[in-house]
């Protein structure tokens, strides 16, 4: 069979680029308007998507009050509220949705998705984030954040407790027979009594198990333990490389891991976060690119570069080179990612911020046939399974993806021209995980 890419949309922001709101014929509430996100979904869903993908912020006073009041993020919906609601106004494409291990509990955790994977049929997704911003956790009771090593000791835990909850119950347990007045089996029921190093979790789940066995687990992280959290458990990636050559050994190293760990290499799908920006010539393309990046002010870019080292970088000189930064409990990879585009492209502080405060991630800039282009590449040298969509403004850059490059990708047979499965597991091309309880 020939590759085709799988296709995701992160939609929370709406749009990861800070001047997203103001760019002309902008839909400035659009990460707070439900009619427009309900309308975004249903785009994305008959362009045959794979899934609207939520991420999550648990702060808002993460960065000065003068960026702030720039920004289009300090208010959204909680993703499994507004998940739920748009599994009720769409048939098809998956739901995927950001939950922090560092900041809830497992138990929490496990209904949630569990009661929306049989609200929507088997269509919901767990993004599991650690939650690198310090701030977050001074809304958790806690002063100073939990040190970088232990979040994902503790995911990895959270991770083994929340998907033996899912098999609580085995598929057959619920017999419903009125004549008998039996229900369901106790026989077909497991405790799961875990005790561990971070969780004490009896259990069952009061839920049955998730149409899809699990809800498809995702992950994103760059980092050493990231990287080895996601050969163990994730199903969907999202770190996003800049580079071809880096995207191709980030693929090699995640994916390499696997057999060892008894894994599947094909069980899992690296779709890294790509910002497209669609024109009808590259040049056009990179003049709406250079509008919205214009859109940026500088006191919201070097809040965003701040975020990005996990150090303050407001008193540095805006016109001289990036200054020595001291390691950080904050998030290792974007840091050093940082400091390496610092240094590759030689840019001075205001550069630098000016990238970080609209968009610094891998962005295909182009018409719909350069784009294919380069994303056939990505497919076929092994740096991506596909994608995970970021638009530069919504809704026109969301209707050029799916009005103009999809059906690209689809004429080249690159991209599917309608769904062939009902859950996400299927679209994906994932298998349905075995009960690890039951037979």
């Amino acid at each position: 069979m020939p590759k085709s890419l799988h296709l995701t949309a992160f939609m929370r922001p709406v749009s990861l680029h800070t001047g997203a709101w103001r760019y002309p014929g902008a839909y400035p509430d659009a990460n707070f308007n439900f009619r427009h996100l309900a309308s975004f979904a249903q785009a994305l869903e008959r362009a045959k998507f794979d899934a609207f993908f939520m991420a999550d912020h648990l702060a808002v006073l993460n960065m000065p009050v003068d960026a702030l009041k720039r920004s289009h993020t300090v208010t959204s919906f909680e993703p499994f509220t507004l998940l739920s609601a748009l599994a009720a106004v769409t048939d098809r494409i998956g739901l995927a949705a950001t939950a922090s291990t560092t900041f809830d509990e497992p138990y929490h955790v496990a209904r949630r998705f569990a009661s929306l994977d049989h609200i929507s049929g088997g269509r919901a997704a767990w993004n599991i984030v650690t939650t690198s911003n310090p701030d977050a956790a001074r809304n958790f009771g806690l002063s100073d954040h939990v040190e970088h090593g232990e979040r994902y000791r503790r995911a990895r835990e959270f991770f083994d407790v929340v998907t033996g909850l899912w098999d609580s119950f085995a598929d057959d347990a619920f017999i419903r027979d009125p004549q008998s007045g039996i229900f369901f089996d106790p026989e077909r029921l497991h405790v799961l009594d875990h005790k561990g190093p971070a969780f004490s979790v009896r259990g069952p789940l009061n839920i049955a198990r998730p149409v899809q066995g699990w809800p498809v687990i995702v992950q994103a992280g760059q980092s050493e333990p990231g990287k080895q959290l996601a050969a163990e458990t994730a199903e969907v990636v999202f770190a996003a490389p800049r580079e071809l050559g880096t995207a191709k050994a980030l693929y090699a190293d995640i994916k390499g891991r696997m057999p060892a760990l008894g894994r599947n290499p094909a069980h899992l799908k690296i779709l890294p976060a790509a910002m497209i920006v669609v024109g009808d010539s590259v040049e056009e393309a990179r003049a709406k690119r250079a509008r919205l990046d214009s859109l940026v002010h500088y006191d919201s870019a070097i809040a965003s570069l701040s975020i990005a080292l996990g150090h303050d970088a407001s008193g540095f000189d805006p016109d001289g080179p990036l200054p020595a930064i001291p390691d950080t409990n904050a998030s290792k990879s974007g840091r050093a990612e940082v400091l390496r585009l610092a240094e590759q492209e030689k840019l001075t502080v205001r550069q630098l911020a000016q990238r970080y405060g609209g968009y610094a991630g891998l962005a295909f800039v182009g018409t719909p046939a350069s784009i294919a282009d380069a994303m056939e590449t990505w497919l076929q040298e092994e740096a991506a399974d596909g994608f995970t969509c970021v638009f530069p403004y919504l809704p026109q850059g969301l209707d050029d993806v799916t009005e103009r490059l999809v059906p690209e990708l689809q004429r080249r047979g690159l991209f599917r021209t309608d769904y062939e499965g009902a859950t996400l597991r299927e679209h994906l091309g994932l298998p349905r995980p075995s009960n690890r309880f039951f037979g």
